[in-house]
């Protein structure tokens, strides 16, 4: 079992919940304890023996704090293999006793940034001697233990109960301290980059994340694959109240993620109804109930088991609305009381309260041997406010009609290319997505959208590189186009326009999805 009985304890902490258990206990035990600073004051406070690290070093802490552990006679007693006769020796000739137990958790250098701190105060908040004694503890785990989370401390007294941990405790526990002074230096490190001393228009040389594992999840996107959620920070879809339901699964957020998206690139009270990633409708109204109804009414078949997010406060009226279709998660920043006693009457249905739009500045995907970053796509491009647009063909639109151009332009963003969507009054009509030609998008957004493609609107995320697509959506009804344009087959795609009298703009911006 290779347990090391613990005698002696050097604890630093700046969370201090936790501590009086823990010193207590330590001290019933019989393990002497050392301490810094606050922390030696708080156990002192306890009515425990401590003893001050300054009277270990005989070096008094300076420079306000910034030196208190930085000292031989600290990081021997932390680094010293005890069973390495060499450094036994050497510490009986230097009158240093080693520590077998470090307890040391780090300043709140995160929380400082978050909350909208000043430069010199998350500088200062930066953490030095913690993660030097964290590091040092971790690398002789063969004789000492490192804890840095205060959830451990009942561990460490039932350990201290049982003669010390055993060999492949300290490694687990060594792995952790590891674990948390990388996620501490990322964010350092992340802060100087992006923020503190970033560069304009240039990528840091290294990038790195810190992931929290917030629960382990049933499985991937098929019962084979292993998964787990993990977040990176303390707001976002990731940290969500789930507040009625089974639990989430890996299908669920991302369907719930895409769906957040799409509602969130509108100011109007809006509603995205998602499947596979995809729109089964999206639309705005008056308000969160109205845009569900529109939503629902471009696919009802497809909405069956979707899940749904609004950007608003989910309301009595619209929960009853909701209750009526089998939903699988309902995201949406609040719930009246009256809808969630509507929707919890629905034992399956999750719920997902979520007070903060999507506020990522990029995004990652993994591939083979690497990582792709770019920044988020936002509708806030140069080219998407239809005061920008280009007139290429046809009458100019009216306001009403110009209205839905730009609200088929914002929810074409979120289908996946290749991407035409149909919208007239504020809703999508029919949504073509995921193939690999345009032409097959345009087909297939007008067969779902029937009779409701007369009159209606269209938008492509990219340029058609033939006229065959716009001919479709001509043939159908489609009396306004908004594409980015580009193609060097531009003049044809005009032309069939203006043979057909319909309005086409261009936006000059591309809003590729995959």
């Amino acid at each position: 079992m290779t347990r090391i009985a613990i005698r002696r304890a050097l604890i630093a902490v700046y969370d201090k919940s936790g501590l009086e258990e823990l010193a207590r206990g330590l001290d019933a035990a019989g393990v002497e304890i050392v301490s810094t600073g606050g922390t030696a004051t708080r156990i002192a406070s306890f009515g425990v023996p401590v003893t001050p690290v300054e009277s270990l070093t005989g070096f008094p802490e300076c420079l306000d704090g910034r030196v208190k552990t930085l000292h031989p006679r600290v990081h021997a007693g932390l680094l010293a293999d005890t069973g390495n006769p060499g450094h036994v020796k050497q510490l009986e000739e230097l009158e240093i006793e080693p520590f077998e137990l470090v307890v040391v958790n780090l300043y709140p250098f995160q929380e400082t940034v978050a909350s909208g701190a000043s430069d010199a105060e998350c500088v200062e908040q930066i953490d030095i001697g913690g993660p030097a004694m964290i590091r040092a503890a971790a690398k002789n785990h063969g004789t000492a233990a490192i804890v840095v989370d205060p959830a451990s401390y009942g561990d460490v007294l039932a350990a201290v109960a049982e003669g010390g941990f055993t060999l492949t405790e300290r490694r687990r526990l060594a792995a952790a301290a590891y674990a948390h002074t990388a996620a501490y230096d990322t964010a350092v490190a992340s802060w100087f980059a992006e923020v503190y001393a970033a560069e304009e228009g240039s990528w840091p040389r290294y990038m790195g994340a810190a992931w929290e594992l917030r629960s382990p999840l049933r499985y991937g996107e098929n019962p084979h694959q292993r998964a787990a959620l993990y977040s990176g920070q303390k707001d976002g879809l990731a940290n969500a109240e789930q507040l009625h339901g089974k639990e989430m699964s890996y299908n669920n957020y991302l369907d719930a993620d895409a769906a957040w998206r799409a509602a969130w690139d509108f100011a109007e009270p809006a509603v995205a109804i998602i499947k596979h990633q995809n729109p089964c409708g999206v639309a705005v109204g008056a308000d969160v109930a109205e845009a569900h109804r529109k939503a629902h009414a471009c696919d009802p078949v497809s909405a069956y088991g979707g899940v749904i997010a609004v950007n608003g406060a989910v309301t009595g009226e619209l929960a009853r609305q909701i209750a009526e279709v089998f939903t699988e998660v309902v995201v949406a920043p609040s719930f009246t009381e009256e809808a969630l006693a509507v929707l919890t009457a629905k034992k399956n249905i999750r719920l997902l309260a979520c007070p903060q739009g999507p506020a990522n500045p990029a995004e990652f995907r993994r591939i083979d041997g690497g990582l792709l970053v770019q920044t988020a796509d936002r509708v806030d491009a140069p080219g998407d406010d239809p005061s920008t647009w280009e007139l290429k063909a046809g009458p100019a639109a009216s306001a009403e009609v110009l209205a839905d151009l730009a609200f088929a332009w914002k929810a074409c963003r979120s289908v996946k290319s290749n991407a035409i969507l149909l919208a007239a009054d504020g809703a999508s009509v029919g949504v073509g997505m995921g193939q690999v030609n345009r032409v097959d998008s345009a087909r297939l957004a007008v067969s779902r959208a029937g009779d409701r493609a007369r009159g209606s609107v269209a938008a492509s995320d990219a340029f058609f590189p033939f006229a065959d697509g716009p001919k479709i959506l001509i043939d159908a009804g489609v009396k306004a186009i908004v594409e980015p344009g580009g193609s060097i087959r531009d003049e044809e795609v005009v032309a069939a326009a203006e043979a057909a009298g319909i309005t086409l703009y261009f936006t000059g911006t591309r809003h590729f999805f995959h």
